[in-house]
């Protein structure tokens, strides 16, 4: 298994490109079942997520053609659909779900593998199985398996999400494309990426409206067009990089990506000392002599603080001036983290799902071990301001969601190598 050696304290200063986002491509890649005539996806990250997803794409029938070092991909209908999503490919990762809509929408049957994914927390299934049971499927539960159908289309629906679900969100969005006559979603997430899959079904010729700030009609068509659309830069990729220029005094600018869609982010970081600068699609941020603490940060759904963030965050208020809290209510297990920053030196206490950060950590390099995709990145951060020499177990985690992370890293200013 690969592991990361990180030598600090490292200072960061030149420039970064932010791939495209992974949280956009995988639903937009599942609604490719939809398709008869071929779709062109550009700016896809290499990550070991969208490789998944592609090859159950392929599983499914679908035809896969890399253009542009694989940052382009063509996807073809073949002549032989099918639809059995098995649990070899969906255990590694949560979008898995994402196939169930469409193969339901289009071939009025799937059988789909409970997912899998982080573990860090419950994130049930349930807010999908009940929006896509008010469109017409019916199913039961076999074996860890969804067995799903539909007698013919499905119908559009009234339907309200009893909780804000980013996943729930697109799988109905996507189903109802190509159902009967008008749904609106009441309550759904309003995450950016959601609204690049709705900007790719568009593109595609699907009549979505937004109607209100968490409503969503969809009118159903017979067929989708061919489309060429590219992805949008990932959020959380940026974000990361911003945490890591506050935190090492760095002077960073991050092309690619519009920093409008992370506002709230940059507001935090400007309150911690930041200096940052925005233009087009380019954020220009320096880190300050001195972090100051945020006494609440609360996660929540979008367009609020993301869960994503949460851990990047947190290693950035190790540093601060004074104690800071940070209080997650997304997720129930999301704190995995802390006991391997704890092995670092910080002083963290975490009650329920409260953590509240002692500030002036002097962090000293350790060994260490991923246990999520943001708690892995968390520990470089924090290593690359550390003493002396850290070494990364697992970091297979990072390679699901961050693209070629220690290239990008070593460009800046990183002490950074792989070891397989």
């Amino acid at each position: 298994m690969d592991k990361f050696l990180i030598t600090g304290p490292c200072k960061i200063k030149g420039q970064v490109s932010i791939s495209g986002s992974k949280n956009a491509a995988l639903p937009i890649l599942a609604s490719t079942l939809l398709f008869d005539k071929p779709v062109i996806i550009e700016n896809l990250p290499q990550v070991r997520d969208i490789d998944t997803m592609l090859n159950l794409l392929k599983s499914l029938g679908s035809k896969i053609q890399y253009l542009k070092n694989k940052k382009t991909v063509k996807i073809s209908k073949t002549t032989k659909p099918k639809h059995f999503a098995s649990y070899s490919l969906v255990k590694t990762m949560r979008a898995g779900i994402l196939v169930l809509g469409p193969l339901v929408a289009k071939y009025h049957k799937s059988i789909t593998s409970l997912p899998g994914g982080c573990t860090i927390g419950a994130r049930p299934v349930n807010y999908h199985l009940n929006a896509l049971k008010k469109l017409g499927m019916k199913y039961e539960i076999k074996k860890g398996y969804i067995h799903a159908s539909s007698k013919g289309k499905l119908k559009g629906a009234n339907i309200k999400f009893s909780k804000i679900s980013v996943g729930a969100t697109e799988n109905s969005i996507i189903a109802a494309c190509l159902a009967n006559g008008k749904t609106i979603l009441k309550n759904c997430a309003i995450e950016p990426e959601i609204k690049d899959l709705t900007n790719f079904l568009k593109s595609a010729g699907a009549n979505i409206k937004w109607i209100g700030k968490r409503t969503c009609q969809i009118i159903g068509v017979n067929s989708l067009n061919q489309t060429t659309y590219s992805v949008m830069g990932d959020r959380i990729e940026t974000g990361t990089f911003c945490v890591a220029a506050t935190l090492a005094k760095g002077d960073l600018v991050i092309k690619n990506f519009n920093p409008n869609v992370i506002q709230t982010e940059l507001n935090l970081l400007k309150k911690v000392g930041a200096k940052i600068k925005t233009s087009k699609n380019e954020i220009n941020i320096k880190g300050p002599k001195k972090i100051k603490n945020i006494t609440n940060i609360t996660t929540k759904e979008y367009p609020n603080f993301p869960t994503d963030l949460q851990a990047q965050f947190m290693v950035l208020l190790c540093k601060a001036n004074g104690r800071s809290t940070i209080t997650e209510s997304i997720f129930e297990n999301r704190f995995m983290h802390v006991a391997e920053l704890r092995r670092l030196g910080a002083r963290i206490i975490v009650k329920d799902n409260k953590a509240t950060i002692e500030g002036k950590t002097e962090f000293l390099g350790a060994e260490l071990m991923s246990s999520d995709l943001r708690a892995s990145v968390a520990l470089v951060l924090a290593a690359i301001v550390a003493k002396g020499q850290s070494t990364i177990n697992r970091i297979y985690h990072l390679d699901r969601g961050y693209e070629k992370i220690e290239n990008k890293l070593k460009k800046i200013g990183v002490k950074i190598k792989r070891l397989s």
